[in-house]
């Protein structure tokens, strides 16, 4: 991940819910880099949804993050969902 990103987060969630979406984001940036194990992102994943329920809210936040990283999370859960018979996903 890049030292100048900042995570989309609100104010509003509380430190463990700020700690999960982080780890999301974190997931990401390990499915490009170096690639991650396909059932702890989904794990990621649902935290991060226990915490962002919306799904509009979740592709304003996906937004910002990959205009910033040129990282999709979109895509690396679509990949994680689809790719049933791989242990790791790499982006």
């Amino acid at each position: 991940m890049k030292d100048d990103v900042i995570i989309p987060i609100s104010m509003d969630w509380s430190k463990e819910e700020i700690i999960d979406v982080v780890n999301f984001y974190e997931g990401v940036d390990k499915a490009y880099k170096k690639g991650i194990d396909r059932e702890l992102m989904l794990v990621l994943y649902h935290h991060f949804k226990k915490v962002v329920r919306s799904k509009g809210e979740e592709k304003g936040y996906f937004k910002d993050y990959e205009e910033q990283t040129d990282q999709s999370p979109y895509h690396v859960m679509k990949l994680a969902r689809e790719a049933k018979d791989q242990k790791v996903i790499k982006m």
